[in-house]
């Protein structure tokens, strides 16, 4: 089954110049990751989606690039800047979300996690091999009954009389948790939510593949029971106590998406534009109709302001200035308009748009899991609503 492969990036999808804004090093992995996506993403998505497979060999392929952890320094980690993240972030959702989830799952939230509040110990065992794509991780939150509100997590670790711990439990929709091979678990205990690593080979832990899906079929998500998951105590996260820990890595995975969502924007806008410009009705293009031309300027106008929302929020994150509240703003906004233009770009495509040939349902579809993990639209709506009126409205 063909891919379509949009061209004419800078003539058609940034007509305010926003490269002028990106230094040469950030154009030039900008050009690496596209490059990358081009050749080993876009002619095998159709195929791994539709079949719902997850390539694992590309994971040190892109480990090899610098993909994984690349925020991060030390430990064998690239150390590239926030901004730099964001740009391969956008250029990998490009080819498909469920790709660039698994950067995500991989660098922002299991090895931030070990990165922020591990052990030495932890970070030289761990972080190396995670980098290069030998490890996988995964970083267990969410419940089946606690998704939004992590705060009533049911999953617990009680501390034994020897120093260990016994986990038990059950998570839901943890990417990547079928092949990893450490796991980030939160659970509850006497003294508040802490992290543990746990080995996937360990005694009571299962992970179990969620299918079939709708969405996000070229990447994994399981349900990950624990029962009675007997950790050393060297297995805790000495760093993180109480929410604030999983939030933090949260926050880094929400930044990536705030650039994710518009390569997937751009892709589909791409795609339609050029098929409108090759499709014939009542003798001309569809790109010669004031309602066609109506639709593509609105997505470009979304696309663009999306992107300098992008790389505002990337300055500033490198600056270390960057607030929750500014990541919702982006997060919200971007999720929003992107799947928005992804059904738009659909609409162009006609009834071939619904065919794995093209790229936009497909977005749209990843898009509709995008916009719900890490923040749905109504918690980050009720965060900026928290922080404009100073009044909470979670309860």
């Amino acid at each position: 089954m063909s891919q379509s492969t949009p061209t004419g990036h800078a003539a058609t999808s940034d007509v305010l110049d926003l490269d002028g804004l990106l230094s040469p090093a950030e154009l030039e992995l900008r050009d690496t990751v596209r490059g990358f996506v081009d050749a080993r993403i876009r002619p095998n998505i159709a195929s791994w989606y539709e079949d719902a497979h997850f390539p694992v060999e590309i994971a040190q392929e892109m480990g090899q690039l610098g993909l994984l952890g690349m925020h991060l320094h030390g430990y064998g980690c690239p150390g590239r800047t926030a901004v730099e993240y964001g740009i391969a972030a956008m250029e990998l959702e490009a080819g498909d979300s469920g790709i660039r989830t698994f950067v995500s799952v991989q660098g922002s939230l299991a090895m931030s996690a070990i990165h922020k509040f591990g052990s030495e110990d932890q970070k030289n065992t761990y972080l190396p091999g995670m980098a290069a794509g030998e490890i996988i991780g995964c970083f267990g939150l969410t419940e089946p009954t606690a998704g939004s509100d992590p705060s009533s997590m049911a999953t617990t670790a009680t501390e034994q009389p020897d120093g260990t711990w016994i986990l038990t439990g059950t998570k839901r929709w943890i990417g990547l948790a079928s092949i990893a091979h450490i796991a980030v678990i939160w659970a509850m205990t006497e003294a508040g939510v802490r992290g543990f690593l746990v080995p996937t080979d360990t005694t009571g832990f299962t992970a179990t593949v969620i299918e079939p899906k709708l969405s996000m079929r070229a990447s994994i998500q399981c349900d990950i029971t624990l029962d009675g998951v007997h950790l050393p105590a060297t297995a805790i996260l000495p760093g993180a106590k109480g929410l604030r820990g999983p939030f933090s890595c949260l926050n880094e995975a929400r930044y990536g998406i705030i650039w994710g969502a518009m390569g997937a924007a751009r892709d589909s806008y791409e795609a339609a534009l050029e098929y409108s410009k090759e499709r014939m009705q009542f003798d001309k293009p569809l790109a010669a109709y004031q309602i066609t031309q109506t639709k593509l300027v609105d997505m470009l106008l979304e696309i663009q302001k999306g992107t300098l929302l992008a790389i505002h929020t990337g300055r500033l994150k490198g600056a270390g200035t960057l607030q929750p509240v500014q990541i919702s703003v982006g997060k919200l906004n971007n999720c929003r308009e992107a799947i928005q233009i992804c059904r738009d770009a659909r609409a162009i495509l006609g009834g071939n748009g619904i065919t794995l040939d093209y790229s936009p349902l497909r977005h749209a579809n990843n898009l509709e899991s995008v916009r719900t993990y890490e923040g749905t639209d109504e918690v980050h709506t009720l965060i900026l609503g928290n922080h404009i009126t100073g009044t909470p409205a979670f309860r």
